[in-house]
């Protein structure tokens, strides 16, 4: 990373101080969270890039008011600017930079032990796994999970996560065995979800959540009949407002498909995936389809192989 774009991440959150002293109303904290809530839809249905500044932004001013907050107000402007730096790091991550990614799921964990929230920073570590998942590093996933974990007081919604996460990195390392035992546990857990907090609220959220979870990792372990089948069923459940979403699922359904020996079904799927990756901008569904390109290979000299070759070249040339 270069200097200028370094000071480009981090700029919202390294603001030198002191800054001048101000009256914090408690009120700021709700209007905090539900302007998260809104950024959390306004994801699924643009992308990352258009929201990065805009949310970078309110979690500087966070800072800021966190410096002359006291008491109550202050604790719940650290809780609440955790979750804001938890998205900067989410949208940096689907925009691709993993470097900046990282930077930020640093400062969410920095200001999660701050609020000495144990929920809030089980969440950051989570969302430190999500960053070794995209490295495809599946011990440093499982690490992580595990560390979450170890505290049996956490709410139910950040052990599901944690444990889905694991079966990630579980099959980062091939195990199956080890993914179906920690989402079948995590399905057991699901229904108990009931907190109110802003954040990693996912699982609430996403239609078929752990399925979705098992489908992708299934396919990371080169089941392709078996995910395949999957995305069959949990598509048909995702509404028109998750658009990022099913189009991250499209492209893992077409790669499934093109495991189970159906390239053009594969290819079929394919379309409708490229279309929303072109609207989006999503480095993450650029980074999936470019996984289906290779598990198309054996059918690149085919017609098939062809049509899926000009349909993602649209997507080539917006990378």
């Amino acid at each position: 990373m270069n200097r200028p774009t370094f000071v480009s991440v981090t700029a919202a959150a390294l603001v030198p101080g002191p800054t001048a002293a101000q009256h914090v109303d408690p009120a700021l904290i709700s209007y905090f969270q539900e302007q998260l809530e809104g950024h959390y839809r306004a994801d699924m249905l643009l992308g990352p890039h258009d929201l990065i500044g805009t949310v970078s932004a309110q979690y500087q001013l966070i800072d800021k008011l966190v410096r002359s907050a006291q008491g109550e107000t202050r604790s719940g402007l650290l809780r609440v600017g955790a979750a804001y730096a938890a998205l900067v790091g989410w949208l940096y991550q689907d925009a691709g930079d993993l470097g900046a990614a990282s930077f930020w799921r640093g400062i969410t964990q920095e200001i999660a032990a701050r609020s000495r929230d144990r929920h809030l920073f089980g969440y950051s570590l989570v969302n430190l796994a999500q960053v070794r998942t995209d490295l495809g590093d599946g011990y440093g996933v499982i690490d992580l999970c595990e560390a979450a974990l170890v505290d049996d007081r956490l709410f139910p919604k950040v052990r599901v996560m944690a444990m889905q996460q694991q079966a990630h990195g579980a099959s980062l390392v091939g195990d199956r065995t080890a993914v179906d035992r920690l989402i079948d546990v995590a399905d057991d857990l699901i229904s108990r979800v009931d907190d109110d907090l802003p954040w990693g609220n996912a699982c609430r959220r996403t239609p078929g959540y752990l399925e979705v979870q098992r489908a992708t990792c299934y396919g990371r372990l080169g089941l392709g009949r078996e995910a395949e089948s999957l995305w069959s069923q949990v598509l048909d459940a995702v509404p028109a407002t998750a658009r990022r979403d099913r189009g991250v699922y499209l492209a893992r359904h077409a790669t499934a498909a093109a495991g189970a020996r159906e390239p053009e079904q594969a290819v079929d799927i394919a379309r409708a995936a490229v279309e929303i990756a072109v609207e989006t901008g999503s480095a993450r569904m650029r980074r999936e389809l470019g996984i289906l390109e290779k598990a198309m290979r054996p059918w690149h000299d085919a017609p098939v192989g062809r049509d899926l070759a000009g349909i993602l070249a649209s997507v080539n040339e917006g990378s």
